[in-house]
Order: C-alpha cells, then structure tokens, then sequence
C-alpha cells in the first residue's frame, strides 16, 4: 500500500513548516478575537439599544464560523495525494471559500431583513447609548489591526483561501465604521440612522458573501486561470529546447495551485528517450516557475522538412 501511495504523490513547492505554522496561528487569533469582539458587541448592542451594533456582533460570531471553517481547510489541503485524491486534498480550500461565502450571505440577508422591519416602523427606534459607539469604534480598531496582521501572513503562505479571510475581516473594519456613524447620528437625535447603518452592514456583508460564493463555484467547475497566467505559461513551455509548437495548453485552480495539459509538437526523428527529456524540461520548467501542481504533458511528433 506504502508504494502505491508513493505512486501518486506529486511534485510542489511546499510551504515551510514555519510558514504553515504562522497560517495556523493567524487563523486561531483571528477566532479569538471574532469571539471576544462578538461577546462583546451583542451584550453592550442589545443593553443600548443599538440595532447596528447587535448586527455587528451578529457579522463577529459568523466570522468565527469562518476561522473554522479556515482552520479546517487549512490542515486538510495540506495533506499529500494518494489512492483516492491522486491530486491532492487542495480543493478543500476552494470548498471552504464556497462555505465562507454562503455564510456571509446569509447572514448579511439576515441584517437587511431586520434592518428593513426597524425602518418600516421608524417610531419604535429607541436612542442609543454613548458606550455603544465606543464599542463600536474598539471593534473598528481591533478588526483593522487584524487584517493587517492576517493579510500579510496570507501574502507570505500565498494562500488565497487565507486572503480571502483577511479581506473578510476588512469588510468587518468598514461595517464598524458604518455601524458607528449610525449610532453617533442616532445619539445627536437622527435615530434612523442606526438601522441605516445596519441595512449597510448587511448589503456588504452579503454582497462580499456573493463574491466568494461565485469565485468558488467557478475554480470548482474547472475555470481556467487568467489569460495572462495561462500566456506566461505557454511562453515557458514555447522557449523550451526541443519543443517546435504546442496546442490545446489547458489549465484549472485545485486549491491555490494550477492543474495543466499541453500537447507539445516535436521532431518525429528523434528517439522515444529524447522526446521524453524535453517532456521532462517543460514540466520542470513550468512547475519551477509557475504555482503548477503538476502538468500532463502530451507529445505529438512532427516531421521537419
């Protein structure tokens, strides 16, 4: 069994285990923190009756969701391929991204549809409480500083899964901004404000949610990666010695990495065992340049006249 799993193993550029390290860590604060701030912002949201700080704390909770969702994905794509997943568990990223997206999108539905009934009924707006924009400006503080933090570890594991939960938590950033904008307009005598506020929160929210969901689906139905990606990659494989054309190069995401075919065209006179050393230097070449899990190369020979 031992040998057959060796089988299928496939050539990457692993991130250090230093680097993996630090994913993990990253994605761990990240919890710890959506859990406090979430804690937090319900209590002092729902004692100062601040819809839009409730609504807040709501978005803190389904981050931490996320993070496990993340943390998940993150220890499953790092396992190696074998007899059943002969690419690997990668994918597992670009699931947790569709997850994470529903999530979102949920929820942000969810704070339009009570924000949507407090307007309805504008009367029933109670004035909020002074420490529900502190809160609200703690949060907007907390939550910056951490995509910082989290987008930076994600650049350094080049995960996009990880860069996406970065970007998450600056949509939070900007939603306790919005959040706390209502409620000083509220406390200054605008009470509507406060629901407008998480009527925006809740279009953002879902709106991001939507994105991530579409992203996801797309890389899960064999999208290609980008045209220039996909140049670049056609111009390795062309500049390869011994290579006289190629045709029908095609490439999809598994995770954050790259799955190829390429047909290459070669002299038809040369042996079987040169034809297969420049099969060989194309996928060296590509997989050593490019973040290419690995490529089915094809050869086609051709005559020279």
């Amino acid at each position: 069994m031992q040998e057959l799993d060796s089988q299928f193993e496939i050539e990457e550029s692993e991130i250090s285990q230093k680097d993996k390290k630090k994913a993990t860590t990253s994605i761990w604060v990240s919890a710890f923190v959506n859990l406090c701030l979430a804690i937090v912002q319900i209590i002092i949201g729902i004692f100062s009756h601040s819809q839009g700080l409730v609504a807040d704390g709501i978005h803190s909770l389904s981050d931490l969701g996320a993070d496990f969702v993340a943390l998940v994905a993150t220890w499953k794509s790092k396992q190696a391929a074998d007899t059943t997943y002969h690419y690997g568990y990668k994918r597992y990223e670009n699931l947790a991204s569709l997850i994470l997206g529903a999530l979102l999108l949920v929820v942000g539905i969810g704070m339009l549809w009570s924000a949507v009934q407090k307007l309805q009924n504008p009367e029933s707006i109670p004035t909020v409480q002074i420490i529900a924009l502190w809160a609200a400006l703690g949060a907007l503080i907390a939550k910056e500083l951490l995509f910082r933090y989290m987008l930076a570890i994600a650049k350094l594991v080049k995960s996009s899964m990880l860069i996406a939960n970065a970007w998450h938590a600056r949509s939070d950033a900007a939603s306790s901004l919005i959040v706390a904008i209502g409620i000083l307009g509220n406390i200054l005598g605008y009470s509507i404000l406060d629901p407008i506020a998480a009527l925006i929160v809740g279009f953002v929210v879902g709106k991001m949610g939507w994105k991530f969901m579409w992203d996801a689906t797309q890389d899960l139905l064999d999208r290609s990666v980008s045209h220039e990606e996909v140049v670049s990659i056609g111009k390795e494989i062309g500049e390869t010695e011994g290579v006289i054309r190629f045709h029908e190069l095609k490439t999809r995401k598994t995770g954050d990495m790259i799955l190829a075919d390429v047909h290459l065209e070669i002299d038809a006179t040369i042996t079987v065992a040169q034809g297969h050393e420049i099969a060989k230097r194309v996928k060296q070449n590509v997989m050593s340049k490019h973040p290419v899990l690995y490529i089915m190369v094809h050869v086609d020979p051709v005559y020279i006249d």
